[in-house]
């Protein structure tokens, strides 16, 4: 069984962070597991990402994964979210200090370039994660620190709980300490979310 992982980096939909990229691409390629970055449109309204990572979805598959996960950061980590519990053929997602829900007043800088400050509220609940976890959504891999600014560790409650009342297979960690865009946080505390995510991914197999 061959499984690939699409890393989509952060960068609050208007740009796409290098270290969330390939060097995430490349850790996860020493677990022996095949991986690739795709960087997904930004400074686009929805729902040209989710339909844009659905399609690189659809392609890796193509060439012959039968497992595909999708590993995001930030507004990465709520791209990969959104299109793994919306779209079919996603196995599991695994999100960094994820943007999560967008009917909070925090971090309008991702909320802006995805749907406008002036998104009808009904949008805004559309494009939220905590609202769109069904009890058929895959597995998921969270982690988050305690005192990031820029994106709060209430996105990562908000998911879990979700995740938890509807029975859905997943890992909540977060860390005491961090700023927003560790990627692999190697030297701080967070690094640990690495050894976890792979005793994780070793579970599913």
């Amino acid at each position: 069984m061959t499984t690939h992982v699409i890393v989509l980096p952060g960068g609050g939909y208007h740009r796409h962070a290098p270290h969330e990229g390939e060097p995430v691409a490349a850790w996860l390629r020493t677990l022996g597991v095949e991986a690739s970055v795709y960087e997904y449109p930004v400074l686009t309204r929805h729902p040209a990402v989710v339909d844009a990572v659905a399609a690189e979805v659809q392609r890796v598959r193509t060439q012959g994964a039968t497992k595909v996960g999708l590993l995001g950061f930030s507004a990465g980590g709520h791209a990969a979210g959104h299109t793994a519990l919306t779209v079919d053929g996603v196995n599991f997602a695994i999100l960094g200090y994820p943007v999560v829900s967008m009917l909070l007043e925090t971090h309008a800088g991702s909320r802006e370039n995805l749907i406008g400050l002036d998104a009808s509220p009904e949008l805004r609940a559309a494009t939220s994660l905590e609202r769109l976890v069904t009890a058929s959504s895959p597995p998921f891999f969270v982690w988050h620190t305690a005192d990031d600014a820029a994106v709060p560790v209430e996105h990562a409650y908000l998911l879990g709980k979700a995740l938890a009342a509807k029975g859905v297979k997943h890992a909540l960690h977060v860390f005491q300490h961090g700023r927003h865009g560790l990627g692999l946080a190697e030297g701080t505390g967070a690094e640990a979310w690495t050894a976890l995510c792979a005793l994780w991914l070793n579970e599913l197999s």
